[in-house]
C-alpha cells in the first residue's frame, strides 16, 4: 500500500492521501525556509496545528539540518515565551486562529505578542494567505527545486521538546537524529507492529509528544492520520466515527479520553463498525483496569489494547505493548527492547513485585542528547542523575511484576496531568501571583489511578483587604485560560490564610496532596521541616477528620 498522509478536521473537509502534497511541497518548504537564511543548528518553531502543512514544514526543516520545536496554538502567550525565547527561532510557523469545539479562536493579538517579543525572528510564515508583515505558506512553497538531505552527526538535534515547568522554565529538551530514528524505528515496526498495510492515528496536538512519536509512523511505511479539533466535540463518539471513515487500524488516545468514554456510557461497537481497527493506544495517564474492560466490552474484543508510559524527556515509551504476549487489566505488557527498566526502593535496590522510582539502569538511544543553553550539563544531569549517580530516574512510581509486565501509578513528584498533558505548578504561580489581589497561591491535581483525573485546587492567599468575590474568581480562570491554556483552569479556588512551606520556603505541594487524598498528616510530612506548620489546617479541613487520621493511602 502506498504511504499517505490523511487530514480530516473539526473545521470541516477532509483532505487525503497527501502523499502527492509531501512529495511535492517538501522541496519547495525546504527551499523557501533556505531562502531565509534557514541552515543547519538554526531552529524553526510552530505555532501551528496538527494539519499537512505543519507536519511538511517539520520534513523540511530536518532535511536542512536545522532544528524543529513546536508549540500548540491555545498555549497562553506565557507558555509560548516560556518555551521559544529559550530557543531563539529564525523562523516562525503560525496560524492565527484555529477551531476546537465548535468555536474559532481570534489569536492574532497573541500572535503579534508572540512575534514582538522574539528577536530572533527573521520572518513568520502564516498557515494561510499572506497577512500584514507575515509571509504566506504559498509564499513559502512558491519555488521548484530538487530535493536534497544535508548530511549531519548521528547526535546531530533533530527537534526540542519542552518539560512541564514545574521548577522554573520548561526544560528545553534535545533530541538527536539517530537516537529517534533508533527508538521509533523499534517502538513502532516491533512493539507497535505497524508496517506499510496500517492507518497510524494519535490524538495530539503538535504541544505534546505523542504529535512527534505520530508522524513517526511514515518510518515505517505507515499511512497515518492527523486531526486538528476537539476529541469531544460534536460529541464523543466522533474519533470512533473516524475510525471507519479513515479505516485507522492503530487508534491511538489517552486514557483520561478512554475513561471519559466509559463514564459516558458510551458503546462504540453499537454505532461503528470498526472492521479496520486492530490496536488501541493508550497512554498520558495509567488506565485503570475498568478501563481495560470497558474497551473490550464496547469497543471491540479482538483487538490488542496497547497500554503504554514513556516520557516527552525522551520521546517514547519506557513500557510498552507486545503483539505476541497476554494483555492483563491494568497493566502493561513490558518494558521496551533496549529500555532497562527497574523499579528502585527508598534504599536504591532494585525491587520486583513492590511499588518503586521508575529508572533506567543503562542508555537507550533518544535519552536527550543535552538541555538547550546549559552549560556544562548541569541542568541536565540535575534532572535524571542527582537522586541515583549513573542511574535516569524518571519520577514515576512503578510496579514490575514477576512475568515482566508492569503497573504505573502516577508521578512520584509534585507535576500536574489534566488531560494526558502534563502541566507545570511554576506556570500557574507565575500567572497568578502577577494578580494584584494575589499575595501567594497554591496549585494541587487530586488525580490518582484509582480516580482517573481528579480536581485542580487552587488556593489563594489575597492580599490585605481583598475577598474572593464572583468578580475575582472569574478574572482569575479566565486570565490562566488566556495565558496558559484552558487545561489550567482549576476545578475549584479556595482562599488559605498562608502557603504552607519548608524551612527553606519551598511550597508543600505534595504534601498537600496527600492529604487531600486521605494521608494523615503524620504520614504526608514532617512538621518539624514546615517554617509554619498551622498552615497545613485549612486543608485537613477538608477532608474527613477520621479520614485524614486514619488512611493508608
Amino acid at each position: 500500500a502506498e504511504t499517505g498522509v490523511f487530514f480530516p478536521s473539526e473545521a470541516g473537509g477532509r483532505l487525503g492521501p497527501r502523499r502527492d502534497a509531501l512529495v511535492a511541497q517538501g522541496p519547495p518548504a525546504r527551499a523557501g525556509l533556505a531562502r531565509l537564511d534557514v541552515g543547519v543548528g538554526d531552529r524553526v518553531a510552530a505555532l501551528a496545528p496538527n494539519r499537512p502543512e505543519t507536519l511538511i514544514a517539520f520534513l523540511a526543516t530536518a532535511s536542512l539540518g536545522a532544528i524543529w520545536s513546536s508549540c500548540s496554538p491555545e498555549f497562553g502567550v506565557g507558555s509560548v515565551l516560556d518555551r521559544f525565547r529559550q530557543i531563539e527561532p529564525k523562523v516562525l510557523i503560525a496560524v492565527d486562529e484555529y477551531v476546537y469545539g465548535g468555536r474559532r479562536f481570534d489569536r492574532r493579538a497573541e500572535l503579534e505578542r508572540v512575534r514582538g517579543a522574539l528577536p530572533s525572528l527573521r520572518a513568520t510564515v502564516r498557515l494561510g494567505g499572506a497577512r500584514d508583515t507575515m509571509m504566506g505558506w504559498d509564499e513559502l512553497t512558491s519555488d521548484e527545486e530538487p530535493l536534497t538531505f544535508e548530511p549531519v552527526p548521528f547526535d546531530h538535534p533533530l527537534w526540542i521538546l519542552y518539560s512541564s515547568g514545574t521548577t522554573g522554565l520548561p526544560k528545553a529538551i534535545v533530541q538527536g537524529h539517530g537516537g529517534i530514528l533508533l527508538e521509533h524505528l523499534k517502538a513502532l515496526a516491533l512493539h507497535s507492529d505497524l508496517g506499510p498495510e496500517d492507518r497510524f492515528f494519535w490524538f495530539s496536538t503538535t504541544g505534546w509528544m505523542m504529535w512527534n512519536f505520530l508522524v513517526s509512523g511514515l518510518l515505517v511505511g505507515s499511512s497515518i492520520v492527523l486531526y486538528d479539533g476537539s476529541p469531544a466535540h460534536p460529541s464523543l463518539g466522533v474519533l470512533y466515527r473516524l475510525i471507519d471513515e479513515e479505516r485507522i487500524t492503530y487508534f491511538g488516545t489517552s486514557a483520561p479520553f478512554l475513561l471519559a468514554c466509559q463514564k459516558a456510557g458510551l458503546r462504540p461497537r453499537a454505532e461503528h463498525g470498526l472492521e479496520s481497527l486492530r490496536t488501541i493506544g493508550s497512554t498520558g495517564a495509567p488506565l485503570p483496569a475498568e478501563g481495560f474492560a470497558w474497551v473490550y466490552e464496547n469497543v471491540k474484543n479482538d483487538l490488542l489494547l496497547a497500554s503504554i508510559s514513556g516520557g516527552t524527556d525522551v520521546c517514547t515509551a519506557f513500557v510498552l505493548s507486545c503483539p505476541w504476549l497476554p494483555v492483563h487489566a491494568g497493566e502493561i505488557q513490558c518494558s521496551g527492547l533496549g529500555a532497562r527498566v527497574e523499579a528502585f526502593d527508598e534504599q536504591g535496590k532494585s525491587v520486583v513485585g513492590e511499588v518503586g522510582e521508575l529508572v533506567l539502569t543503562a542508555p537507550m538511544p533518544s535519552m536527550p542528547t543535552k538541555f538547550w543553553n546549559d552549560p556544562g550539563d548541569r541542568r541536565r544531569v540535575e534532572s535524571y542523575f542527582s537522586t541515583y549517580p549513573g542511574v535516569w530516574r524518571h519520577g514515576d512510581w512503578i510496579r514490575i511484576t514477576e512475568r515482566g509486565s508492569c503497573v504505573i501509578y502516577g508521578r512520584s513528584d509534585s507535576t500536574l496531568n489534566r488531560g494526558g498533558v502534563r502541566m507545570g505548578t511554576s506556570e500557574f504561580y507565575r500567572v497568578v501571583e502577577a494578580l494584584p489581589e494575589v499575595a501567594d497561591s497554591l496549585v494541587v491535581d487530586t488525580g490518582t489511578l484509582e480516580t482517573e483525573e481528579g480536581k485542580l485546587w487552587l488556593f489563594l492567599v489575597l492580599r490585605e483587604g481583598v475577598t474572593l468575590d464572583a468578580a475575582l474568581e472569574k478574572r482569575v480562570r479566565e486570565t490562566l485560560r488566556r495565558e496558559l491554556s484552558p487545561r489550567h483552569v482549576p476545578d475549584e479556588i479556595r482562599v488559605i490564610p498562608e502557603v504552607p512551606r519548608t524551612l527553606n520556603g519551598k511550597k508543600l505541594e505534595v504534601p498537600v496532596k496527600k492529604i487531600l487524598l486521605g494521608t494523615s498528616p503524620e504520614r504526608a510530612l514532617s512538621r518539624d521541616t514546615l517554617a509554619n506548620p498551622a498552615a497545613l489546617e485549612p486543608f485537613l479541613a477538608l477532608v474527613a477528620p477520621s479520614e485524614a487520621r486514619t488512611s493508608e493511602s
